[in-house]
């Protein structure tokens, strides 16, 4: 790449756009795991139970009329803070 483009080093890459960077000389690899611990602790969500599914995808949801409301907000903010969040249409 250095004879394609100006490139300037002032270290190794460790974090870019939230993505964690790990390079070596066979490979580079990519994680998002401290993007995803700021997303729990921000939600107050480091305790919660992992789940490979949180819920069946084939249950029929209905209003529940006599039910708690919840805040739209703090759930329009975590849907939008993961990466597919605005692709999925549940704003």
């Amino acid at each position: 790449m250095h004879s394609e483009f100006e490139m300037s080093m002032i270290g190794k890459l460790n974090f870019f756009l939230g993505l964690q960077i790990k390079q070596l000389k066979e490979r580079t690899f990519i994680n998002q795991a401290k993007y995803i611990r700021d997303l729990l602790k921000r939600f107050n969500m480091e305790e919660a139970k992992t789940m490979k599914t949180p819920m069946s995808s084939s249950i029929k949801l209905d209003k529940d009329e006599k039910g708690k409301s919840i805040d739209s907000t703090m759930y329009r903010g975590m849907i939008g803070s993961t990466p597919l969040g605005p692709k999925l249409g549940l704003y």
